[in-house]
C-alpha cells in the first residue's frame, strides 16, 4: 500500500489547494486535489454537482475519490473541507500524516469571497461559513497529526512550517 506524504484538511478558505500545490512543488511530488478530481470525473464543477445531483451524490463521489487517494497516492492530497465528516474517511485518515490548516473566520471569509460559487454557503454566506467552521473544528482537530495556522502567512511560509513535520525518507530541499 502506498502512502501519501501529507493529507491537508481544513475549512473552506484555509488554503488546502494553494498550500498543497506549494508543498507538492517543494517536495517534487504530485498534488491530488480531491475536489478537482471529482469535477474531472463528474464533468462539471462541484457547485453544479450539488445543484443538479444533490449533496448526497457529491459526498458519494467524494468518498470514492478520497478513499482511492488515501490508498494509492504517493504525493500530497488536499481533501475537500467536508470530506472529514464521513466516518469511513476519518478512519482512513488515521493511517496518514494529516495536516490541519487552521484559519481564522475573518481570513476564511476574505479568501472564500462571499459571492463565490460555494454550494454550502448559499443564502447567508458569512453565517453559513461560521456555522461550518464551528461544526467542523473538533473534527479537524481530532484528525490532525499537526496543526498549522494559515492566517496572515504566505503559502511558502506555511510550507516551511509543514516540511519539518514530514517523514519523507529524504532531506527536504
Amino acid at each position: 500500500m502506498s502512502r501519501a506524504i501529507a493529507v491537508l484538511i481544513g475549512s473552506p478558505g484555509s488554503g488546502k489547494s494553494t498550500v498543497g500545490e506549494a508543498l507538492a512543488r517543494r517536495l517534487g511530488a504530485d498534488l491530488l486535489c480531491t475536489d478537482t478530481e471529482i469535477e474531472k470525473r463528474a464533468g462539471k464543477p462541484v457547485g453544479d454537482i450539488f445543484l443538479e445531483d444533490g449533496e448526497e451524490h457529491f459526498r458519494a463521489l467524494e468518498r470514492e475519490v478520497v478513499a482511492e487517494g488515501l490508498r494509492s497516492w504517493e504525493g500530497v492530497i488536499a481533501v475537500g473541507g467536508g470530506a472529514v465528516l464521513d466516518e469511513d474517511t476519518r478512519r482512513d485518515l488515521a493511517d496518514h500524516h494529516v495536516v490541519y490548516l487552521q484559519v481564522e473566520f475573518a481570513e476564511a471569509a476574505k479568501r472564500v469571497g462571499m459571492d463565490a460559487a460555494r454550494p454550502l454557503l448559499v443564502g447567508n454566506p458569512r453565517a453559513r461559513l461560521r456555522k461550518l467552521l464551528d461544526e467542523r473544528l473538533p473534527v479537524y482537530e481530532s484528525l490532525a497529526t499537526v496543526t498549522v495556522p494559515t492566517t496572515g502567512f504566505h503559502p511558502e511560509e506555511i510550507v516551511d512550517a509543514i516540511v519539518p513535520t514530514l517523514d519523507t525518507g529524504k532531506a527536504a530541499p
